[in-house]
């Protein structure tokens, strides 16, 4: 008589994966532990050691406020941020609907094309296209801050548009056709509406990059276009004596603006469906 031949179960008690967790924890007991180092020293009236300051106060954020012209680099953090989402999804938006709906010869090339200015290191392309925007008299100003972060943010946004516009039903767009709808009025009217939380999502992880990215505005930014991450950096590493906790409390606004910014981000995407399906 012929056995019926089983799959192996499998387990489910998850003992060979505590060590995963183990080190999720450990890395994330270390980046908590660094915040709060910088958080309370940027509270701190003093701290000679001991686990706890001596006291607290609010005076470095003042000091902060008042020295290192944060008021001022804030405002041009949003600016770029913002200029940079804004121009970025009206680009991108458009372009990665082409990519999701039309097989072309090249799409795959063009799609790496896309991807390289995400794997190469900024400094590697960051320093010939400063010399470009400087030679065009924009090196310095707030407008060339703006070019210089939308060259990797374009292909971001292309990137994480693309998917969306590839899960979206393309007989909805016939239908609208079907009905009179011009092309213009199917993109604002059906596809932009579904897609919006992508939209919304690909908008908030731009103005995560725009924020965080050092390189390419250290190389274009002057002394009137820095965005608080190159503020940060010529404050902690310029020349000249500086509080260190008002250097943490500059710090501390800096991580606590790009974790704002990226739990909002997370509220509309889940980075595991971040994934391109190249059409051969």
């Amino acid at each position: 008589m012929s056995a019926v031949a089983r799959a192996p179960r499998a387990r489910t008690d998850g003992g060979s994966s505590w060590w995963v967790y183990a080190a999720v924890a450990a890395f994330a007991l270390l980046v908590a532990g660094i915040f709060l180092s910088a958080f309370l020293n940027s509270i701190a009236s003093s701290w000679f050691g001991g686990w706890l300051p001596d006291g607290y106060t609010m005076r470095w954020y003042r000091f902060a406020l008042a020295e290192f012209n944060l008021g001022y680099v804030l405002w041009v953090t949003v600016v770029v941020g913002v200029s940079v989402t804004v121009l970025s999804l009206i680009l991108g938006v458009p372009a990665a609907y082409v990519l999701a709906r039309h097989a072309f010869p090249g799409r795959a090339p063009l799609l790496l094309l896309l991807v390289l200015p995400m794997l190469v290191p900024p400094i590697t392309y960051g320093i010939p296209l400063a010399a470009m925007l400087y030679a065009a008299h924009l090196g310095g100003s707030l407008a060339g801050v703006i070019v210089v972060n939308i060259v990797p943010a374009l292909p971001f946004a292309v990137l994480i548009m693309t998917p969306f516009f590839e899960q979206i039903d393309p007989n909805l767009e016939r239908a609208a056709r079907t009905l009179g709808a011009g092309p213009v009025q199917v993109f604002r009217r059906v596809l932009l509406p579904i897609a919006l939380p992508g939209v919304l999502a690909a908008g908030l992880l731009i103005l995560v990059r725009a924020i965080a990215l050092f390189e390419l505005t250290f190389l274009v930014s002057g002394a009137r276009s820095q965005t608080l991450v190159v503020a940060l950096y010529y404050t902690a590493f310029a020349a000249g004596n500086r509080p260190a906790q008002a250097i943490d409390a500059m710090a501390v606004v800096y991580m606590v603006t790009g974790l704002v910014v990226l739990l909002a981000a997370l509220r509309f995407i889940n980075p595991v469906n971040m994934v391109i399906r190249v059409r051969q």
